[in-house]
């Protein structure tokens, strides 16, 4: 079993935007000397408990101080950018590391309307041109022929020697059959949407089989918090979930403490929430941890799982990572 992680540069409560990155580095270089193989930064836009809108220059600092990990974005929202200004980018890091760049897309705005306006203005008619902006990216990255004349006047300078491994990112079958399309590798947001994705995992990788007579990569993103006892990770779990089951209207901006948490008394529909966010995670000890990726690995016939966790202290979140790779045996 393969793991990675998805970092989302969670800022709690108490803590700064200074410290989210600094955590975020910590991170990195820890997850590297356990054997994980990915790490990846998600990109959000005027989140308060959410540090990074541009995980470009977190990985250039990141990458400097690391020395094998794969880096990569989880994932780059090509809705409000240029195709050919996110291939140059990220051919660039490509040199800068070289081996060890991946490029995730997604389609998803990231932020408010009033986010999505200020960064790409008619953000919808964006996401309805979408795939022809995933089909520009894929022939600027691989410098393939645009059907475009004026773009094959051009490169997305400077040229790896090593390309970035693209990966389209999602929770739904149309953007499944766009990375069948468009020869990609795909990661499932299992956290995000666990409705019908081993069906829509199962029949990407079916599909690609027949046209390109391959087995694409796949991974599976999961919410996940270990602790040496399930009680502790239960705890840490409620604070989390309290910050992420109220989309509409949160109860809080940044993740509470586990005090906080822990006195939190909601109404009878408001635990149900918490509740039913917490059983989307996988929580646990160690043992039991393990066990629940396996059979989520299993289910969705992959190799490889991406990992999401936040936690209020940023010492759980890596006592997590530590405690899974020693049970799981990476290490």
């Amino acid at each position: 079993m393969k793991l990675s992680i998805l970092d989302q540069v969670p800022v709690p409560a108490d803590m700064t935007v200074t410290d989210a990155f600094e955590a975020s580095v910590q991170l990195a270089k820890t997850v590297e000397e356990l054997g994980y193989q990915r790490y990846w930064v998600a990109e959000h836009h005027d989140f308060i408990g959410l540090a990074c809108p541009n995980p470009d220059t977190l990985l250039t600092l990141v990458g400097a101080q690391t020395n094998k990990i794969n880096l990569g974005a989880g994932a780059v929202l090509l809705p409000h950018y240029s195709p050919f200004k996110i291939a140059e980018t990220y051919n660039l890091l490509s040199v800068l590391f070289p081996g060890r760049i991946d490029l995730g897309l997604g389609r998803a705005p990231g932020g408010s309307a009033e986010v999505s306006i200020a960064l790409s203005g008619n953000y919808l008619e964006k996401v309805r041109t979408y795939p022809e902006s995933v089909k520009t990216l894929n022939r600027f990255i691989k410098n393939q022929p645009h059907d475009n004349n004026l773009y094959n006047k051009i490169k997305a300078v400077p040229l790896p020697n090593k390309q970035p491994n693209l990966w389209m990112l999602g929770t739904s079958e149309k953007s499944a059959e766009l990375a069948v399309k468009e020869k990609l590798n795909y990661v499932f947001g299992h956290f995000m949407s666990s409705a019908q994705g081993p069906e829509i995992v199962s029949h990407y990788k079916n599909t690609f089989k027949q046209i390109y007579e391959q087995t694409p990569e796949t991974m599976i993103a999961v919410s996940v918090i270990c602790a040496e006892t399930t009680q502790e990770a239960k705890k840490i779990a409620r604070s989390t979930a309290l910050w992420t089951s109220f989309n509409e209207k949160p109860l809080y901006s940044q993740i509470p403490s586990y005090e906080e948490a822990e006195q939190f008394k909601g109404t009878q529909e408001e635990e149900a929430t918490i509740k039913k966010t917490m059983s989307k995670m996988i929580v646990g000890n160690p043992q039991s941890v393990i066990q629940q990726l396996n059979e989520l690995r299993k289910l969705y016939r992959t190799d490889e799982l991406m990992l999401v966790t936040n936690t209020y202290d940023y010492a759980d979140r890596i006592k997590s990572f530590k405690l899974i790779a020693k049970e799981g045996q990476l290490i």
